[in-house]
């Protein structure tokens, strides 16, 4: 149970940007409509479900999403674990071209990038990528 807690408050740090991270790699391309559904596909190039690492844990993700609404806001979920526990947090974001800053609440702040059908962010040092569903 305590090893379960370490994680989930490892990964809820993560996904929450608990402080300012590193932005992704900047892109020219302008984004006019980024609100969607987007899937994750990798956390630091680890296909999803997948078993990655986070300083000296590692943390088994089985699946998320990443939901851009047009209204300036977006939701994270993530299930993980070995119970499968769901995690959702929420935030505003403003655009600038391709990136989104967004502001967690509760929390800090992570800055994401999209490119063609691709949301990317660098969040405590992982690269969490999502493809867009149609």
């Amino acid at each position: 149970m305590k090893k379960t807690m370490v994680i989930l408050m490892v990964l809820g740090a993560a996904l929450a940007g608990c402080k300012k991270t590193s932005s992704t790699e900047a892109t020219e391309t302008v984004v006019n409509d980024p609100a969607g559904v987007y899937t994750l596909v990798t956390v630091d190039g680890v296909k999803i479900p997948g078993t990655f690492s986070h300083g000296k844990r590692k943390v088994m993700l089985h699946s998320g999403s990443f939901i851009i609404n047009a209204d300036n806001t977006c939701v994270s979920k993530t299930v993980f674990g070995s119970q499968k526990i769901a995690r959702q947090v929420k935030a505003t974001y403003t655009q600038d071209g391709s990136t989104l800053n967004m502001q967690w609440i509760g929390a800090g702040r992570t800055r994401g990038t999209i490119k063609g059908d691709t949301f990317t962010m660098n969040n405590e040092g992982m690269i969490f990528s999502y493809k867009k569903q149609p």
